[in-house]
């Protein structure tokens, strides 16, 4: 018998789901996506991580060191209990705590920065467990969002855009003998900390499979670029794993913002307080929540006040998983939950607290804003740099240097053969603008 012919109602939308399937497949394998919302999550945490290190420089010894409140002997009993990681517990020295600390605070700002991003994002992760799992009650909410953001963005390609590395690239530069310098050193470490036995397995092969993928990936490009279209081929194969980690840990950072919305949504409206519009109220009266009494005073003696920020609060938090469904709610929502962030800083003075939900809110920002604003603000620091008095003094210089040069050569030339005429110094490129705002055409 011939075969049955399928029916059109059943083979067209069966070939629209095929369709759409392999439309998402090549999307979520050619490229990384959504380039300007991890960038700028990257920046967050890094700054929000490296400003509250800064900040608590004078205080680090109480905070993290061996001999603040929470003792060496109480971390250990802790750590061997719940397993976390940390390298400061590989020693009690006070020495090796201000080198772990001063590590911490670099390899913050070089995410933000995004030199080396990938061994950056992994000295990050380091520098934040170390720290907040060595004193686990020496935060306020906001260290549980940087502790998951550091390992997340171990795993996605964070410096596609508005990064050191981005600004390198497309100055048709390598990676140079830096990046191998940092990958041996990197190494070196972790084949110390491992025969000491300062990881535990889990996390001895995980750092173990980034170094060997970083230096394979290194390997790799390196042979593609001078031919063998086998090697481009496994080259090509490793850019498609990468983009779908990247794509993986980007869909898992967008639902864990939505998680801590809306759980904290759903046990507010559990509790009284908020049920009756006053729970606004009562910490905005505590002297450990009030940087500006004064203030505090004057808006917590408004109960149609209070009691609005109470509900709106809630409501905000409740709705705004909901809101992804639709582009302009979830921008509009959006903006208002930065706004109340912006407000809990200043009221509550909890500004780490704030910019780390700021920083994590971000990987919702629309493209279109996030790419209008880094035109605009490079723009503006093009316009600083302006209007500085960049011109004579450095170009007066250089132009001594450079009479001096010729004046040498002519001598050298006068001399003979036997003076090696002077170094032409080389020249120097064009300066950039600000890293990231070299922007693909749209």
């Amino acid at each position: 018998m011939p075969p049955a012919v399928p029916d059109k109602a059943v083979a067209g939308p069966r070939a629209r789901i095929e369709g759409w399937v392999s439309r998402g497949l090549t999307r979520v394998t050619s490229s990384a996506l959504g380039p300007y919302q991890t960038a700028i999550v990257r920046i967050g945490f890094g700054l929000v991580w490296f400003l509250f290190l800064l900040r608590e420089w004078p205080h680090r010894q109480e905070l993290y060191g061996p001999e603040g409140p929470w003792s060496w002997g109480l971390a250990e009993r802790l750590i061997d209990s719940n397993h976390a990681f940390t390298v400061l517990m590989w020693s009690s020295s006070n020495s090796w705590f201000e080198l772990v600390y001063l590590l911490a605070l670099l390899s913050a700002a070089a995410l933000t920065l995004g030199w080396h991003t990938r061994a950056s994002s992994v000295l990050f992760m380091v520098g934040v467990l170390s720290l907040q799992n060595r004193s686990v009650f020496m935060g306020d909410g906001g260290d549980n969002v940087i502790h998951l953001m550091a390992i997340y963005l171990v795993l996605t390609r964070c410096g596609q855009v508005w990064s050191l590395d981005a600004r390198r690239a497309a100055r048709g530069r390598t990676e140079g003998t830096a990046g191998v310098v940092l990958w041996a050193v990197l190494g070196a470490v972790l084949l110390g900390g491992t025969v000491a036995g300062g990881f535990s397995l889990g996390w001895c092969l995980f750092f173990w499979a980034l170094w060997v993928a970083n230096g394979l990936w290194w390997v790799l490009r390196r042979a593609a670029a001078r031919g063998g279209r086998g090697v481009r081929e496994a080259r090509d194969v490793c850019d498609i794993l990468a983009n779908l980690g990247h794509n993986a840990v980007l869909l898992v950072i967008m639902v864990e913002v939505c998680l801590i919305y809306s759980t904290a949504g759903w046990y507010k409206i559990q509790g009284t307080r908020w049920q009756d519009g006053s729970a606004v109220y009562y910490p905005m009266n505590l002297d450990y929540f009030s940087p500006w009494p004064e203030l505090s005073h004057v808006l917590a003696g408004n109960g149609l006040m209070i009691f609005l920020v109470t509900y709106v609060t809630v409501g905000m938090q409740i709705a705004f998983p909901f809101t992804l469904l639709n582009r302009r709610a979830k921008n509009v929502l959006l903006a208002f939950m930065i706004v109340e962030h912006l407000g809990i800083a200043v009221l509550l003075g909890l500004p780490f607290f704030s910019l780390a939900m700021i920083a994590a809110d971000a990987v919702f920002l629309p493209t279109v804003f996030l790419v209008w604003s880094g035109r605009h603000l490079g723009a503006l620091a093009a316009r600083v740099r302006g209007l500085l008095p960049r011109g004579r003094r450095p170009d007066t210089g250089r132009e001594e240097h450079e009479e001096r040069e010729e004046h040498g050569r002519d001598e050298a030339m006068d001399h003979g053969p036997d003076g090696a005429p002077a170094g032409i110094p080389a020249a120097q490129e064009p300066e950039d603008d600000v890293a990231g705002t070299r922007l693909p055409g749209r």
